[in-house]
């Protein structure tokens, strides 16, 4: 089957405008994102949970998930609990994602609002049909896509895709969505003049489901430190600095670093990943640097149980899921600014590190010296800080908030930041 012309994708046919859902009853709202899998990291995790608090009895709001087809048949969705889920095949470019049905899925759902999480595929077309052919709005997450690094990462496609769909999707927006500050002023340079949220990612609660130990785990002598990272492997985490600096670290700091483990969980493209194993062995730290794969639900509770601290040194970030999940666990956290939580480094959480090797190095070196009461204290305040500003409920409030003001009019929330 071949695709339709960008001109006919973005071209919506006329429909009759949608009456004001009544202020009386729930929202209907749909999430509409590229992929529902465990691989497409914490966006799929965002969407998910935040699904499931909008539709709690609190909120009791109507939820429904649009998404891509983009696996192998054999996903499980059982963690999605009773939001639907509606998967639609793609053809033509796997990194364009056009499926023909998504439009119809959309349109049949009768939804009240749309939210977009995630940009630069045809879920940003399809949503700008949608909205202009029901006359209804829709919110758009970029989840830190518009931020200068993530721009210049494969550039000129992007500039393709902004001139071809992209700009008139973010520029029909009836709100776009910032996780924190940094990403409010990269919408800002972007041009986008559209009302803009702020409200930061939660976390769900721990199932108590992690095994005791995990099998890598149990592979390092019992006396060994973890320094975990966790995530997607790819270039904006940091992750060469990372091991050159480890290297480094294991030259230089002597009998502190040899308890030192760095586990790396996570996945990526194959030659990324490759890059990343070849450079470990070449540095020879075949015995302290371990890929320990993805790591999801109860392995992933308990890859975090086993492990003594969590480092996240990315040049690029929304605001990343996997840290909150560190000091959910009561993990002392390295950071880099631009993973956007300055909280952490205030309340004690974590400690803040630059994303290049002579830094990260003198980091590693200062974590090493760290009695453990300095760890214990700082998982602490990471346990403390996320119970009391990161939970689901809490934003998921504060998006109802903004979806019935979008829908039905009323005060401004006071999130809502208006050019």
């Amino acid at each position: 089957m071949s695709m339709p012309s960008i001109d006919a994708l973005t071209t919506a046919s006329p429909a009759r405008a949608v009456p004001l859902p009544a202020p009386s009853r729930p929202l209907k709202a749909g999430m509409l994102l590229g992929s529902v899998a465990p691989t497409a990291g914490g966006v799929a995790a965002c969407v998910q949970a935040l699904g499931l608090a909008l539709q709690a009895p609190a909120l009791s709001h109507h939820v429904e998930i649009f998404s891509l087809a983009d696996h192998d048949g054999s996903l499980d969705l059982s963690g999605w609990g009773a939001l639907d889920v509606k998967l639609s095949r793609t053809t033509g470019p796997r990194g364009f994602g056009y499926a023909r049905g998504l439009s119809t899925a959309m349109a049949a759902a009768d939804l009240d609002v749309l939210h977009v999480h995630g940009l630069w595929m045809y879920p940003s077309v399809a949503a700008r049909r949608w909205g202009a052919a029901r006359h209804a709005p829709y919110v758009v997450s970029p989840h830190g896509m518009l931020d200068p690094w993530a721009l210049a990462n494969s550039g000129w496609k992007k500039e393709i895709a902004t001139r071809l769909y992209e700009r008139a999707h973010l520029t029909h927006a009836a709100c776009i969505h910032a996780l924190c500050d940094p990403e409010l002023e990269a919408i800002r340079a972007f041009g986008l003049r559209n009302p803009v949220c702020v409200i930061r990612n939660g976390v769900s609660p721990l199932t108590g489901d992690a095994v005791a130990r995990p099998a890598w785990r149990v592979a390092l002598p019992a006396d060994a430190r973890v320094l975990l990272f966790l995530g997607r492997l790819t270039p904006k985490k940091g992750l060469t600095n990372l091991i050159r600096a480890w290297s480094a670290f294991k030259q230089r700091a002597g009998t502190r670093a040899s308890a030192w483990h760095l586990a790396l969980a996570g996945w990526g493209a194959d030659s990324y990943v490759a890059g990343l194993r070849s450079l470990a062995a070449n540095l020879a730290l075949g015995a302290s640097v371990h890929f320990i794969g993805p790591q999801h639900d109860a392995a992933k509770e308990a890859t975090f149980d086993a492990s003594d601290a969590f480092i996240l040194p990315s040049v690029s970030e929304g605001l990343p899921m996997a840290i909150l999940e560190a000091w959910q666990h009561g993990l002392p956290v390295l950071m880099t600014p631009q993973c956007n939580l300055p909280e952490g480094v205030s309340h004690g959480a974590a400690v803040a590190v630059m994303p290049d090797v002579d830094s990260l190095t003198a980091s590693l070196a200062d974590l090493a010296a760290w009695p453990p009461t300095r760890l214990a204290a700082m998982g602490n305040a990471g346990r403390a800080l996320v119970a009391q500003h990161f939970s689901w409920p809490a934003v998921a409030q504060e998006f109802s908030a903004v979806y019935q003001w979008i829908c039905r009019g009323g005060d401004r929330p006071d999130c809502i930041d208006v050019w």
